[in-house]
């Protein structure tokens, strides 16, 4: 179920075809919507953004996406010169929200199927230098953290496997590229023994992705931060595809798998042969993005995440073998 919060679009967002919730109309504050839907189940959040105050501030919409899941916020801007600046829409993608639009057409859209940065990128101005503060991070923030490619990685069912997931994953794209993992608010990390693998507070995201954004590619182990996805290029979705785990999934939440729908979903630790991924897929409703075998945390070569992360774009570590020479990151994305 979906919330709308409304003001001057309110009559266009009142003929939606959604399923709604709950829905606000009016103008309020960014701490009045927080408080309200900071542990308010929904699907979707539909935000006309003139029912929040102060809404030209870029600042105002950061604070949201700071206490707010913006994944699941569909923002719908009034055509303003000042939102639709190239300098507010940059700003908007640099706290992490990638689903705006400027008509009820494109809230439709955005509902079914939710950008990713590489869907808004071109509206994302790197050699910006206006001043917007994110958390504990410099005021050229924006400018530095889009230099590098963060994908942050959480745990749909229980125990899937991120963080080792992050650590076989480092060692095995550090034969072609600057690599950094990150996790946020444990110390898992510590056991591995490796290099580049830091554990710290949430506090100090932002200042560590922006100290480490010269590399090439930070791995996020966002399990236990609500706000790490925002800092991200990419988010995967681990899903462990065992009978017990999903079943045990479904008992303690049995919304989780629509929740999820238009989610990059990846089975980790799967076996699963190809007719069976394709009635995993009609079974639960969801499309999978890609499959990850068991893999040898004790080896330093795990060929099987190669064709994975190909597929994300990172095409030096083709499976066919080339491009293993390091040619830094202009070569991250060639076609």
């Amino acid at each position: 179920m979906n919330v709308i919060i409304a003001n001057k679009f309110r009559d266009a967002l009142s003929n939606l075809d959604v399923e709604v919730i709950k829905s606000l109309e009016g103008e309020f504050t960014v701490d009045e919507i927080i408080n309200t839907f900071q542990n308010f189940f929904f699907q979707k959040m539909i935000l006309d953004v003139t029912a929040l105050k102060n809404y030209k501030d870029v600042k105002t919409l950061q604070q949201l996406s700071l206490s707010l899941d913006v994944e699941k916020v569909v923002l719908l801007l009034d055509g303003s010169p000042e939102t639709s600046s190239p300098e507010y829409l940059s700003d908007l993608i640099s706290v992490g929200i990638y689903n705006f639009t400027m008509n009820v057409d494109g809230v439709k859209w955005l509902i079914d199927h939710p950008n990713s940065y590489r869907d808004v990128a071109q509206y994302h101005q790197l050699d910006t230098t206006h001043d917007v503060s994110y958390g504990t991070a410099p005021s050229n923030y924006a400018q530095d953290f889009k230099k590098c490619f963060v994908i942050c990685f959480k745990d749909i069912t229980p125990g899937a496997g991120a963080t080792t997931l992050i650590y076989i994953a480092k060692k095995q794209l550090q034969h072609n590229y600057d690599v950094v993992a990150v996790e946020v608010d444990k110390h898992d990390f510590m056991y591995f023994d490796e290099e580049n693998m830091f554990s710290i507070t949430s506090g100090e995201l932002g200042n560590t992705i922006s100290k480490y954004s010269s590399s090439d590619i930070i791995l996020l182990d966002g399990n236990t931060s609500p706000t790490a996805d925002t800092f991200a290029s990419e988010v995967i979705y681990l899903l462990e595809p065992s009978k017990i785990q999903l079943n045990k999934l479904l008992a303690r939440d049995p919304k989780v798998l629509e929740r999820n729908k238009n989610k990059k979903i990846v089975l980790n630790q799967c076996l699963l042969s190809s007719q069976d991924i394709s009635d995993f897929e009609i079974e639960t409703g969801l499309s999978v993005y890609a499959t990850i075998p068991p893999l040898n945390d004790q080896s330093d070569e795990n060929e099987a995440l190669d064709e994975f992360f190909a597929k994300l774009g990172f095409y030096k570590q083709s499976p066919n073998g080339e491009g293993k020479e390091k040619k830094g990151i202009m070569g991250l994305f060639n076609k």
